[in-house]
């Protein structure tokens, strides 16, 4: 059953009730008309300094992933800037300093914000909120959608629902027609070179550019937190932040070989790999979706079980465990999802 409703941007940062109110069925969708606004509780804004924006901008865009694009000089970030000053030649300090900001600076018609009006596509579900926690229940879903339009609002534009209501107002409606201040994470390009017709849509709603650099390897790094994409020379083309394992299943360090690119993946859930499942739990196909616990993308690896995926919870990579499993974000696994092949290797190193 669809529901006729204007999602505000209120109570998103937490996933609040406002916002979710009516998006409870698996296909909700938004619509033009709207609905009597609901007080939301008081939360805390994040502070977005628009200069620190812009570099994050232009550092996503060259294919220097600095996590979600928020604003702030966090560890994505300063891994993302000694990328990109290792690939410009420059000392590789991590900040933003006089060198890396003269090396920026052919790049500054790159703003950090576009206003952009909102279409019925870029509102449309399906949604479900509550999403099950338990993989066995998720199991029973026919996919795993986004709980709300601001959720994937957020992930198209590299960035996190509280990030879109500092940059424009906890009042603002969610209506076609309306124009949201977004973070500039649009792609140059979107002539993807890709034969899925899925996959290609995948590619364009989360706003990943067509021109991608070619992986001669890969290189995941543990002591810097980091997947880096190598040429034949050895030089980094791209980086992004990764989540790199755990104490239980560390980073099977060593090298392999890519296998397989699938984009909108199943997961198969087993208790044996998965830390912290409580006893009695069955294996489980969970189904495709953003909020699969892979994501949207899977790079199969020649170690069994492992591979290089995505996340339905962009602002923490880098900040919790995995099992074992290389974990980016949607865009960032996407990405790379261009830019390697079967028979890539992959390097793990500590």
């Amino acid at each position: 059953m669809a529901h006729r409703a204007i999602l505000g941007l209120t109570g998103l940062a937490t996933v609040g009730a406002v916002a979710l109110m009516f998006a409870g069925s698996e296909d909700a969708t938004a619509q033009d008309s709207a609905t009597p606004a609901v007080s939301p509780p008081a939360i805390a804004m994040p502070q977005v300094d628009r200069n620190v924006l812009h570099a994050q901008v232009i550092l996503d865009k060259l294919g220097f992933g600095p996590g979600v694009l928020n604003g702030e000089v966090n560890g994505a970030t300063r891994a993302a800037l000694r990328g990109f000053q290792a690939r410009q030649g420059i000392a590789v300090t991590g900040q933003l300093d006089q060198p890396t900001l003269r090396a920026m600076y052919p790049y500054r018609a790159w703003r950090p914000t576009k206003t952009i009006a909102l279409t019925p596509g870029m509102l449309a579900g399906p949604y479900l909120h509550p999403l099950p926690e338990d993989y066995g229940d998720m199991a029973e879903l026919d996919g795993v959608p986004y709980r709300s339009p601001m959720e994937k609002l957020a992930e198209m534009f590299h960035t996190t629902p509280d990030v879109l209501m500092a940059l424009n107002s906890r009042e603002t409606p969610l209506a076609a027609g309306q124009e949201i201040v977004f973070p500039n994470a649009l792609p140059t390009s979107r002539d993807y070179d890709v034969d899925d017709a899925a996959a290609r849509r995948t590619l364009a709603y989360l706003n990943v550019g067509a021109r991608q650099p070619q992986a001669d390897h890969v290189v995941v790094d543990e002591s810097e937190g980091v997947l880096k994409v190598m040429d034949a020379e050895d030089r980094v083309v791209a980086q992004f932040s990764a989540t790199l394992g755990s104490a239980q299943f560390p980073l099977p360090i060593g090298e392999w070989t890519i296998n397989s690119v699938s984009f909108s993946p199943d997961w198969r859930f087993d208790p044996d790999l998965i830390a912290g499942t409580k006893p009695g739990a069955e294996v489980a196909i969970v189904p495709p979706g953003p909020n699969n616990p892979v994501g949207l993308i899977w790079i199969g690896l020649s170690k069994e079980h492992y591979g290089i995926h995505g996340t339905p919870e962009p602002d923490k990579i880098g900040q919790t465990e995995s099992n074992g499993c290389i974990r980016l974000t949607n865009w960032d696994a996407a990405r790379l999802a261009l830019m390697v092949k079967p028979g890539t290797r992959a390097v793990f190193q500590r």
